[in-house]
């Protein structure tokens, strides 16, 4: 198999804050653009931070999406999550949330109303991924995640772990359905361990390094906090630990769809924009409490 090669390694950019809850580095589409980064379509990320406690939980009041999916990945801290749909739940270190808002939810999300009481270090992920446009409005749904389901693939020589979300990984697969192919892994390696990934050639490819540091094809130093884009050029890749890590792979499918999108809307077509935000305004998206 040929080598995936990197396309650029970039540094986090300045934080800015989603609400007052998520202090987040935006990676796409700012690394690229949303149609280079297809399926990926928007990835914040909110390095470690510690929050001060507070008796008034900290997050992103009732807002609205259509056309695709939000997946929040808890690394550190803990979030409550509420939907139109009837979807929700709390989240906490190693959990996943995945919600497809397709045809239209509300939704909120806070920092957990017990936790915020004693703060502490909070580190997330949340990840948009586009919807086909046959997908884009059907019913929307909601899958809680919690660590205990996440299949865990040990690797040779006691290198780590692999947490397989959603996709497959050595014939493991995730738990989480998706719309289109996804391979959605954590990789937990300790110093100096080494493992290859393969994904096909035409997949969109990136690592983000949630913690500590590797080297990346055995010659691309990936530093904490950075994200490495791959090249459409080849399938696999090695990643080795310089330091304990862990790694978040994101591998997919594109879509190959026209993209329109303004805010929390991501659909095909300027009319179907228009349409989003007339449903949203007459309430056809339902009621959720602020």
């Amino acid at each position: 198999m040929k080598t995936k090669n990197i396309e650029k390694v970039t540094r986090p950019g300045t934080p800015h804050f989603v609400g007052d809850g998520f202090r987040v580095h935006n990676f796409i589409p700012g690394t690229s653009t949303m149609q280079r980064m297809d399926p990926f379509i928007m990835l914040d990320y909110n390095s470690k931070f510690n929050f001060p406690a507070t008796d008034k939980p900290k997050g992103v009041g009732v807002h609205p999406h259509r056309g695709f999916e939000t997946v929040t990945i808890a690394y550190k801290g803990r979030v409550q999550h509420d939907d139109s749909s009837g979807g929700g739940g709390i989240i906490g270190e190693g959990d996943v949330q995945w919600m497809t808002a397709a045809s239209g939810v509300l939704h909120k999300e806070f920092h957990e109303t017990e936790w915020s009481k004693t703060g502490g270090a909070f580190q997330m992920v949340q990840l948009w991924v586009n919807l086909p446009a046959k997908d884009k409005m059907s019913a929307p749904k909601y899958q809680a995640i919690a660590n205990a389901e996440i299949v865990k693939v040990s690797l040779p020589e006691e290198a780590g772990e692999v947490e397989v979300i959603a996709g497959e990984f050595q014939g493991n697969k995730g738990v989480a359905s998706t719309f289109s192919p996804i391979n959605m892994f954590n990789v937990k390696l300790k110093k100096g361990g080494k493992t290859q990934l393969s994904f096909p050639e035409n997949y969109t490819t990136a690592i983000l390094m949630v913690e500590g540091a590797a080297k990346v094809n055995e010659i691309v130093d990936a530093p904490e906090d950075h994200f490495v884009m791959f090249k459409n050029d080849g399938e696999t890749f090695t990643v080795e630990a310089l330091e304990d890590a862990v790694i978040l792979v994101l591998s997919g499918e594109p879509l190959n769809e026209p993209i329109a999108a303004h805010g929390p809307f991501v659909m095909n077509t300027k009319e179907e924009l228009q349409e989003a935000f007339q449903d949203f305004n007459t309430g056809k998206f339902g009621y959720l409490e602020d």
